[in-house]
């Protein structure tokens, strides 16, 4: 009798849960409005407080007007993202730590609790705390 497969010892791999990438990214888009390049960019905006399109054009290697047209925009029409600070936003203590005029003014983004929520989903499914459902 031969066997198809042996799994390796917990002890020599440690956390392999990142496999299931696949199959969670499948299911939050099939259940989600949302595409895979959507919710990947969600993913990597997490860790941020806010961030700029300019930044974030650098980090995530991608023009600043793609990112824009293709990603923030459509996000935060869909409440993903929020614009964290913008001109309207009060004359106090923010200003003075931007300290930009009109003209070189940036809107700061960042991931409203819908965005952390379902980032929090993401890492749930992955570590296997939450069913992963996907058709098959």
């Amino acid at each position: 009798m031969f066997r198809d497969f042996k799994m390796r010892s917990q002890k020599e791999i440690g956390d392999s849960y990142c496999k299931y990438h696949k199959l969670v990214m499948r299911d939050l888009v099939n259940s989600t409005d949302l595409s895979e390049s959507k919710i990947n960019f969600i993913i990597f905006v997490y860790d941020y407080e806010f961030f700029t399109l300019d930044h974030m054009s650098e980090r995530y290697f991608y023009s600043k007007e793609k990112l824009a047209r293709r990603l923030v925009y459509p996000l935060q029409n869909a409440k993903y993202i929020y614009q964290y600070y913008t001109k309207l936003s009060p004359k106090n203590y923010e200003e003075a730590i931007f300290e930009e005029s009109k003209y070189k003014y940036r809107v700061r983004y960042a991931l409203t609790e819908k965005g952390r929520l379902f980032v929090r989903k993401y890492y749930r499914k992955l570590e296997g705390k939450e069913q992963i459902s996907v058709p098959f």
